[in-house]
């Protein structure tokens, strides 16, 4: 059991200590230089902060289109509708309850995936392949 009387000495080289007096070394201003953030006590700076410089972020363009309203969609892919039985019709009512979508977004039918059922799909945003998909099978989109 380490006690006082039987300490080991830590390896290594002692931490320097700062700020006791002008033959130390490091009184003064201690290492900090004069005035600034750096100077100051809880000195904080963000990682990108460039020291007053036009930061990057703003020195570079903007780029591509940015929606003020984007439409975030529930997506539910074709494979996933070969859980219900042929014929059926298949609306958000009936996504919802299933368990296929579960927030409260619009929802979009996507093509991703083989269709084995004859569906109809009403009422929902279908894209371009999933509608070819469904209408293959001897579906109907409305």
């Amino acid at each position: 059991m380490a006690e006082l009387h039987n300490l080991k000495k830590i390896k290594g080289k002692p931490r320097k200590r700062r700020g006791r007096g002008a033959s130390s070394g490091v009184g003064g201003t201690s290492g900090r230089g004069h005035k600034g953030a750096g100077a100051r006590a809880g000195k904080k700076i963000s990682p990108w902060f460039e020291g007053g410089q036009t930061p990057l972020y703003r020195r570079l363009p903007k780029r591509g289109f940015h929606s003020p309203s984007p439409v975030d969609y529930e997506v539910v892919n074709v494979k996933e509708l070969n859980k219900f039985e042929d014929g059926t019709v298949v609306n958000e009512e009936l996504l919802r309850t299933s368990g296929l979508v579960k927030r409260k977004n619009p929802i979009k039918i996507l093509g991703d995936g083989e269709l084995t059922k004859k569906l109809t799909v009403e009422g929902l945003k279908v894209s371009t392949s999933a509608k070819e998909k469904v209408e293959a099978r001897g579906g109907k989109v409305q």
